[in-house]
């Protein structure tokens, strides 16, 4: 069979771990019989990171900047406990923070839907896509502990020496404070990311924020996104027929629970840290959720919404057996696959990468699935599968799909 061809590289960004075993078996059994896969490669294994000081993250952000699409294997970010495991020359930052900076990005996380894992919460019928405002807040934020009795002051100096100060607490003991921030520029990228990926997929859009109590920090969010929405997506949306909504972040939750789904829901940074991860859960596992990084200017970066699966990877050099859910890594290819299709005007690779989606589905909906999802699946009496075995049983899928 003649393989698909590509005419524009991806950015392929490896990673850690048991993710890093998935990832080769993912590209030798699903995607490398079938697509002449033309990547540029880049190493953001801790190991390689390391040893260039973290300048292969730069890099690889670069370089989507200049292809414009690319897939990311999951990544370790350093703790102390890393530092020593891996002889770290510093604790290095996250490679997700650098590159949502770098490409001035939004994070959409959207679950997988199958059938036979039922969402927890019983009314939810469509996906909702979280997406989150990937810069600033305590994210960049600085802390003091206050050793005792004094005053903590925030203090803006512009630059002809005008200084502006506010009280944050006059302490009488020790305690703590912490300083965050955010810019115009970053919040009014993070909207039209928002309101433009509402208009590509055709899904209303929802905001929220506490602006009722953070009235200058909170509120300039709010009255961001109402601004760009009034003077430059209104008609928009109406001719989509999709509408925007802003409510408080507590309505938003409550709202949640009692919705259909289909919609997404923009958060501030820590609002869809925590609420993607509930979301996933609730929809059955954080194994079986997507994540595109999407920025103002058109790039974008997929990859898995959940980490390296660092005890799967020890139990995987001893030598013991692994039930690893590779599904959200199978659709962060996928994902990169059939936006550069779609780009590239390559009609074939989108459909390839539509076949391998729908392979991953049907094997599950066959009843043969990871351990994780065996647990928790309506499905009567499922077929538990090995990492590997998973994998090849997509493959044998996908063969009688392309034989048609």
């Amino acid at each position: 069979m003649e393989k698909i061809q590509m005419t524009t590289p991806l950015v392929e960004m490896d990673g850690d771990e048991m993710t890093r075993i998935l990832w080769q078996m993912i590209k030798e059994h699903l995607i490398l019989p079938y697509v002449d896969l033309k990547t540029e490669y880049y190493d953001l294994g801790l190991e390689y990171r390391n040893e260039t000081e973290d300048k292969v993250t730069v890099e690889s952000a670069n370089a989507t900047k200049k292809y414009g699409v690319a897939v990311k294997c999951a990544t370790i970010t350093p703790n102390a406990a890393r530092m020593e495991e891996y002889n770290l020359k510093e604790m290095w930052k996250s490679p997700n923070g650098t590159i949502r900076a770098m490409l001035d990005g939004t994070v959409f996380r959207q679950p997988i839907v199958v059938k036979g894992i039922e969402p927890c919460v019983r009314n939810w019928k469509k996906p909702i896509t979280l997406a989150r405002h990937a810069y600033g807040d305590v994210y960049k934020g600085v802390e003091l502990k206050i050793p005792g009795a004094g005053k903590a002051e925030l203090v803006y100096t512009g630059e002809d020496g005008t200084e502006m100060r506010e009280l944050i607490h006059d302490f009488s003991g020790p305690g703590i404070i912490q300083g965050m921030h955010n810019t115009d520029e970053s919040i009014t990228s993070f909207a039209r990311s928002c309101m433009n990926y509402a208009l590509d997929t055709k899904q209303d859009l929802w905001f929220a924020t506490k602006d009722t109590i953070s009235k200058k920090y909170d509120h300039t969010f709010k009255d961001i996104f109402q601004e760009i929405y009034d003077t430059e997506y209104q008609e928009k949306f109406q001719e989509a027929g999709i509408t925007y909504f802003y409510t408080l972040i507590d309505d938003a939750v409550a709202r949640v629970m009692k919705s259909e789904g289909g919609f997404i829901w923009a958060c501030k940074n820590y609002d869809g840290d925590v609420m993607s991860d509930m979301v996933s859960s609730a929809f059955g596992s954080l194994a079986m959720m997507t994540s595109v990084l999407v920025s103002p200017e058109g790039y974008y970066e997929y990859e898995a919404a959940h980490g390296t699966v660092q005890r799967h990877y020890y139990k995987h050099l001893k030598g013991e057996e692994t039930s690893t859910n590779s599904v959200a890594t199978i659709f962060a290819w996928t994902g990169a696959l059939k936006k550069r299709g779609e780009l590239d005007g390559n009609k074939e690779l989108t459909a390839f990468a539509e076949k391998l989606e729908q392979a991953t589905l049907d094997t599950i909906e066959s009843g043969k699935m990871t351990k994780d999802l065996a647990m928790i699946t309506s499905i009567p009496n499922p077929v538990v599968l090995n990492s590997e075995a998973f994998i090849k049983e997509i493959a044998e899928k996908l063969s009688q799909y392309s034989e048609k």
